[in-house]
């Protein structure tokens, strides 16, 4: 599996520095990309966040999200793709051109 970073030029929403992408390159996946992540500053500094896909509903006119990709019983499974796409805009920021 890769993870395709896409940055956030625009920076609307403020805060969000860039969207991921991971695409599968082996198993029954391979060749299909799971789309949706969300690479954040967090609001408190000192770090970045990532929001995994999710679907929106309404419910009594309040607004919910349905998370997509779920552990099925490791309550910290997520752990892992998380870092694994931190990891990736990481290397991706080292790639950058220097500002000066």
């Amino acid at each position: 599996m890769t993870v395709k970073i896409t940055p956030n030029d625009k920076g609307n929403p403020p805060g969000k520095l860039a969207d991921a992408e991971l695409h599968f390159t082996e198993g029954v996946l391979e060749g299909l990309k799971l789309i949706g992540f969300g690479i954040w500053e967090r609001r408190t500094g000192g770090g970045r966040n990532v929001t995994f896909p999710a679907r929106q509903y309404s419910v009594n006119g309040e607004r919910r999200s349905f998370a997509l990709l779920r552990p099925v019983a490791d309550a910290t499974a997520q752990d892992r793709i998380r870092e694994l796409i931190l990891q990736a805009y990481a290397e991706y920021e080292e790639q950058l051109p220097a500002e000066s």
